[in-house]
């Protein structure tokens, strides 16, 4: 306890600095304004901004993608409450009490219980992160070549099953993920794969290229072919006080605590995410109410505990990306490709590596929770104006952002050519619901599996059975099958 206080208070000194400083209000501002806009997430805004900040310091980046992540989460309540549009998966189920407030007065309350409660629960949520994440660091410390295979295997099913509609469809975007990463020098042989006798392509194709084409160029394509068959949505104007009354205060308070104890620990399951949680957060809720009655009609605890869930959930998720190099949700997974783009591989090692930047991102979601908090509620004006911000001009700089910053990474016109093939992809994977997650965990986490089950094969002399002799690597296995098989297990058995 007394070295995790101490790196902590390490991490303060380096999240403090004056830089830093900027750079986590810049994130928390710039993510609180990407999460008000509907449609637009973390995750696309951390895939444009890959490209530019490849030459900041590594430290600066994360605190930058951090505050991003947090913001995103945080502004995306405000188009859940005031549009009825939820920015993201996690922010969906706030639109049912949240929307019913605004519509009858009341949206000041919910904002003002949704921005209070994510500050109660990240605060909450990131000391959690705090004392955990050494915890699961000691673990992962025995972990051989098996074990970390198993372990990728585990991070593929996760995302492939819980990440999209179907588990077919998200196998079959794991697969398109994993082609790719075989493009490029094997690191075994050095022999040339899948590179159509093209020298630009023996590195492969940079992780930056296929996660903007994919988050980017992709939902830009296919929000634009949407677009033209929408009308106009109509947004709640904010009518009355930002304040809550004494009765909303009483209702809201325990509805957050209860919120943070889904979303922590769910989000911090290498299974978990966002998603479950909140909806175990209005349920329960509704279930404990004297007045369930409300819920669907503009109960407030219907908005205060699914956002605290969700932003519990958002510290939690980062418990296995850094301890393990999980990613369980697709902001963590652009994360995730942010670290291999600065030559680090999230895990144990991470923390003896470089732990100026693992605790003074800690360091900066503390800072991060007090600034987002101040910025919200003062601010909720600007961030309805940003509502009406026109669609085609929102999408088209999308666009030449996303071209601009590929080419500036490389100068090769070869990547322009690479980003266009994987946007058309990506726009044909959102069109047919099929999810671009697994496709960048594949891509990442691919070439490290082949390496690592290459090794443990050569350890043991070509004896498979090291997956199934080893307790931790065998558990992770049996984890991974039942993950994937469970769900068509249950429906048969319900049959």
């Amino acid at each position: 306890m007394s070295e995790t206080i101490a790196a902590l208070a390490n991490g303060f000194l380096v999240a403090l600095t004056p830089i830093n400083l900027a750079y986590a209000l810049i994130g928390t501002t710039l993510g609180t304004a990407i999460g008000v806009l509907p449609g637009i997430g973390p995750a696309l805004t951390v895939a444009l901004l890959l490209p530019v900040t490849f030459h900041v310091e590594p430290t600066a980046a994360f605190i930058l993608f951090a505050g991003i992540y947090y913001g995103g989460m945080y502004g995306g309540s405000t188009t859940s409450i005031l549009l009825k549009t939820p920015g993201e998966t996690a922010s969906l189920i706030t639109t049912i009490d949240g929307n019913s407030m605004a519509r009858k007065g009341r949206g000041g309350a919910a904002l003002a219980t949704a921005a209070i409660g994510s500050f109660v629960a990240g605060t909450i949520a990131t000391i959690g992160l705090t004392l955990v994440a050494p915890l699961v660091v000691d673990v992962a410390l025995a972990f051989g070549p098996a074990e970390y295979f198993a372990l990728m295997v585990l991070a593929f099913v996760t995302v492939s099953s819980l990440l999209g509609a179907s588990v077919p469809r998200g196998l079959a975007s794991l697969f398109f993920g994993l082609g790719i990463g075989l493009i490029g020098i094997d690191m075994q042989t050095g022999q040339p794969r899948f590179t159509m006798g093209l020298p630009n392509l023996l590195d492969g194709i940079g992780v930056v290229t296929v996660a903007v084409g994919l988050f980017a160029v992709g939902e830009a394509l296919h929000a634009v072919s949407r677009r033209r068959f929408q009308g106009v949505d109509e947004i709640e104007p904010v009518r009355g006080s930002l304040g809550m009354t004494r009765e909303e205060w009483r209702r809201s308070w325990p509805a957050w605590l209860r919120g943070t104890a889904f979303g922590f620990p769910i989000g911090a399951l290498p299974a978990g995410g966002a998603e479950i949680p909140t909806f175990l957060s209005y349920m329960t809720e509704k279930r404990l109410s004297k007045t369930p009655e409300e819920f669907g009609q503009g109960a407030i605890e219907g908005v205060a505990g699914p956002e605290a869930a969700n932003n519990a959930a958002a510290a939690g998720v980062l418990v296995p990306l850094l301890t393990l190099g999980l990613p369980t949700s697709s902001t963590a997974a652009i994360m995730l490709a942010a670290f291999q783009q600065y030559g680090l591989q999230p895990g144990p090692l991470l923390f003896e590596n470089a732990p100026n930047l693992v605790w003074g991102l800690i360091a900066s979601l503390y800072i991060g929770n007090v600034m987002l908090l101040v910025l919200n509620l003062p601010l909720v004006g600007l961030w309805v104006r940003l509502l009406a911000l026109p669609q085609p001009q929102l999408y088209g700089g999308i666009m030449v952002f996303a071209v601009l910053g590929v080419y500036a990474t490389g100068q090769s016109v070869l990547d322009l050519l690479c980003l266009v093939a994987i946007g058309a992809a990506g726009f044909v994977m959102r069109r047919f619901d099929i999810p671009v997650t697994p496709t960048v965990v594949g891509l990442i986490l691919g070439p490290l599996a082949e390496q690592q089950f290459r090794r443990a094969m050569t350890i043991s002399q070509g004896d498979a059975t090291v997956f199934f002799t080893h307790p931790i690597s065998a558990a992770l296995l049996v984890l991974s099958a039942a993950l994937l098989v469970g769900p068509w297990v249950w429906r048969a058995t319900r049959r």
